[in-house]
C-alpha cells in the first residue's frame, strides 16, 4: 500500500486548466481569452525589443558569472525597481527608509511579504489578524496569505454587478468597520480581475480611513505601465500613500510589462517609518528568504536593473511597454465599438472605462459556458477576458459571440 494513498487530488489550477483545454480543442476558429499574458495582433508572444538588445549586452559583458547573488537580490534591481514605482524624487528614498527584497515574481514578492508579516506585525497574536482581499480578486492572493499561516482572509466589497463600476460605498463601509491594524491587499493599477480602479480622489478617501483606522496596505503592482501606458499615472496610489507618511509593503512584478513571465523577476519593496526600521526589517526577510529559495536568480534581475538604470534603454523600454498599452486600448475600443453596432442587450461602456489587460465582461456563468462549449471562446467562470486575446482576425467572431450568449441564454 502506497505512503501517498490517503492524498487527494486536488483541484487544477483555473486558468492553466483553461489553456489546457484550448490547446486540446481541434476547432479552426478557437479563441484564447484565458491566459494572463501580452499577445501581438498575430496572437503570439512577444519578446520586448529592449529585453532582446540587453540579452545581447549581457551575453557579452565579461565581468559577469554565475556565483550567488546576496539573499536580498541584486542591488541595483532592488533599488531601480523601488524607484520606478516609487518616483526618482521619492522623499522616502531620499531619507534612506525605503529597502527591496529581489523576489520570484509578484507571487513571490507578496509570500515573502505575508510570511514577514505573520511573523511580526500586529502582536503575539498575528495569525488572528484580519487579511482583506477584494472581492473579487486574483485567485492566488487568498491562497498565498492563507499558506502562510493567516487564518482570516476575508473579502471587502469592490465590483458592483449592477453598475459593472467600483462599489465605493461597501468599500469605505469595510475600511470602516473591520478591526484595527488588518492588513489590506490592493491593486496598485489595472485591478485584476475588473480592470476597475479607484479614481485619484477616490483613492484620497480610501487613504484617509486607512490612515485614521490604522489599517496596513499591502500594494500589488503586477502592471506598472502596462495599464495606461505611463509609468508615473499607474504608480499614483502608492507613491500618494508614502506622500501620507504610511509605513507599507508593494509587491511588484515585472513578467507583464518586461514580458519576463518565466524569469520570475519580482521586488519587495518595503516602506519603513525610518532608516532604524527598515534595517530590522531587512535583517528578518534576509532569514525568510534564506529558508524559502535561499537567494534568487540574476538573468531576469540583470534584464531590468540594466534597463532601467541606462536612460536610452529606459526610454526604449516605455516605448515597448506603451505599444503593449496601445494595442489593448484599441482592442477595448473595437470589441464596443462591435458590441453597440450589433445592438447586444445592456451596456457595454464599462469595456473602455476598464483598464489594463483583463476586462470583466459582465457575463454569468451559463454565458461563459456557453461561450467556451458552443463557441470555443475560452475565458474565466468569472466572465473575465484577455484583451490581448483580441486579435484584428478573432474580434468579428468574439463580437459575435458575446452578443449571441447574451440574447440566447439567461
Amino acid at each position: 500500500m502506497s505512503v501517498f494513498c490517503e492524498v487527494p487530488l486536488a483541484a487544477p489550477v483555473a486558468v492553466f486548466k483553461l489553456t489546457q483545454d484550448f490547446n486540446n480543442d481541434p476547432f479552426p476558429n478557437k479563441v484564447n481569452l484565458g491566459v494572463g499574458a501580452y499577445r501581438t495582433d498575430e496572437g503570439k508572444p512577444w519578446v520586448l525589443p529592449v529585453v532582446k538588445k540587453v540579452e545581447k549586452i549581457i551575453v557579452h559583458d565579461d565581468r559577469l558569472n554565475h556565483e550567488y547573488l546576496p539573499i536580498l537580490g541584486l542591488a541595483e534591481f532592488t533599488s531601480s525597481s523601488s524607484k520606478i514605482v516609487l518616483g526618482d524624487d521619492s522623499p522616502a528614498i531620499r531619507e534612506n527608509r525605503v529597502g527591496g527584497v529581489q523576489c520570484l515574481g509578484g507571487t513571490g514578492a507578496l509570500k515573502i511579504g505575508a510570511e514577514f508579516l505573520r511573523r511580526f506585525y500586529n502582536g503575539s497574536n498575528n495569525t488572528k489578524t484580519p487579511v482583506y482581499v477584494s472581492a473579487p480578486t486574483w485567485e492566488n492572493h487568498n491562497a498565498v496569505f492563507s499558506s502562510a499561516g493567516f487564518e482570516d482572509v476575508r473579502p471587502y466589497k469592490y465590483w458592483d454587478a449592477e453598475k459593472r463600476g467600483l462599489d465605493l460605498s461597501g468599500f469605505l463601509r469595510d475600511l470602516e468597520s473591520c478591526p484595527e491594524h488588518s492588513v489590506f491587499v490592493l491593486h496598485a493599477c489595472a485591478h485584476n480581475p475588473t480592470g476597475t480602479d479607484p479614481t485619484q480622489e477616490q483613492w484620497k478617501q480610501i487613504a484617509e480611513v486607512m490612515m485614521r483606522r490604522k489599517l496596513f496596505a499591502f500594494f500589488d503592482s503586477a502592471y506598472q505601465g502596462f495599464a495606461s501606458g505611463n509609468l508615473e499615472k499607474d504608480a499614483w496610489a502608492v507613491r500618494y500613500f508614502v506622500s501620507k507618511g504610511v509605513e507599507m509593503f508593494c509587491a511588484q512584478s515585472f513578467s507583464k510589462n518586461f514580458g519576463l513571465y518565466n524569469e520570475r523577476v519580482g521586488n519587495l519593496t518595503i516602506v519603513a517609518r525610518d532608516a532604524e526600521n527598515l534595517k530590522r526589517v531587512l535583517s528578518q526577510m534576509e532569514k525568510i528568504v534564506r529558508t524559502t529559495w535561499s537567494n534568487p536568480p540574476s538573468q531576469g534581475a540583470r534584464i531590468v536593473a540594466v534597463t532601467l538604470s541606462s536612460p536610452e534603454l529606459f526610454s526604449e523600454w516605455k516605448d515597448n511597454v506603451k505599444t503593449m498599452a496601445d494595442r489593448v486600448l484599441l482592442m477595448r475600443a473595437q470589441l464596443k465599438a462591435k458590441l453597440q453596432s450589433l445592438g447586444t442587450p445592456g451596456t457595454w461602456d464599462h469595456i473602455t472605462d476598464q483598464i489594463g489587460m483583463f476586462s470583466f465582461t459582465g457575463l454569468n456563468p451559463n454565458q461563459v459556458e456557453y461561450m467556451v462549449k458552443e463557441k470555443h471562446v475560452y475565458l474565466m467562470a468569472s466572465g473575465r477576458i484577455n484583451m490581448c486575446g483580441l486579435t484584428s482576425k478573432n474580434i468579428d467572431y468574439v463580437a459575435e459571440s458575446i452578443h449571441e450568449a447574451v440574447t440566447k441564454v439567461q
